[in-house]
């Protein structure tokens, strides 16, 4: 499944917007990218047996924030377009794809870790 870079990042944008307020609205200095592929050092932070790198959060997850946590460069969350591709049959596919990859990497912001969000469908 193809999807132009527009239409994948207003999907992104979507998946974004479908996020309850009560989660978006503690978001703190993070933003959201987009990228063609993620590059060699993204790729090594893939966990064994994974295949592809959908998405990936960089930065303080919110639980690990202290009170001396400020001035530092915002959280990035990005997601990847490429691997989405792949993996995905149907419009239909990549977008239940993207906004579960956008859940996950938010869920990592705010501490969750990999097997948790796993276990919980994400």
């Amino acid at each position: 499944m193809k999807m132009t870079e527009d239409e994948f990042a207003g999907t992104v944008e979507k998946a974004l917007a479908g996020i309850p307020e009560r989660f978006r609205g503690v978001l703190d200095n993070v933003g959201v990218a987009v990228a063609p592929e993620p590059t060699a050092r993204e790729l090594g932070t893939l966990a064994c047996g994974g295949s592809e790198l959908l998405g990936l959060y960089e930065g303080v997850p919110l639980p690990q924030r202290t009170t001396g946590y400020g001035g530092v460069m915002p959280d990035v969350i990005t997601i990847f377009q490429g691997p989405h591709e792949r993996i995905c049959a149907t419009r239909a596919q990549m977008v239940e794809q993207i906004r579960r990859t956008v859940i996950h990497e938010i869920g990592h912001y705010f501490g969750f870790d990999d097997d948790y969000l796993h276990a919980h469908g994400y």
